[in-house]
């Protein structure tokens, strides 16, 4: 079994930063892609970052350039820095893990190609 357990949400001001985190736990061998979801109110679950096995990352477009994803192995810890927070960035987000591949470079953001999520953080960005 597998647990994820973020933190590091909060309220900020346009323009702010936050840094997210998910403890990753378990048997993780087989786990050959992390990736943060988020979903605002009345939206669908939308892919933000991937990161897999060899370090190779993907952003959604309207993160580029501001969020950067990274593992740290030496704590199983999955990051998500977010830079100049917009309102359209609040959401509660999540963090997954694929259980045995990676996703088709198409795939990458849906959320049927993760096993394992973990409960959600929420972020809020104030105008």
């Amino acid at each position: 079994q597998v647990q994820l357990v973020e933190s590091g949400g909060g309220s900020v001001q346009t323009g702010g930063s936050l840094r997210l985190s998910c403890a990753v736990s378990g048997y993780t061998a087989r786990y050959l892609s992390l990736a943060w979801f988020r979903q605002a109110p009345g939206k669908e679950r939308e892919g933000v970052a991937c990161i897999d096995n060899s370090a190779r990352t993907t952003y959604t477009d309207s993160v580029k350039g501001r969020f950067t994803i990274a593992r740290d192995s030496t704590t199983s810890t999955l990051h998500l820095q977010m830079n100049s927070l917009k309102p359209e960035d609040t959401a509660m987000y999540y963090c997954a893990s694929t259980r045995y591949r990676i996703p088709a470079p198409e795939n990458w953001h849906r959320p049927d190609e993760y096993a394992y999520w973990g409960q959600g953080t929420q972020v809020a960005v104030d105008a």
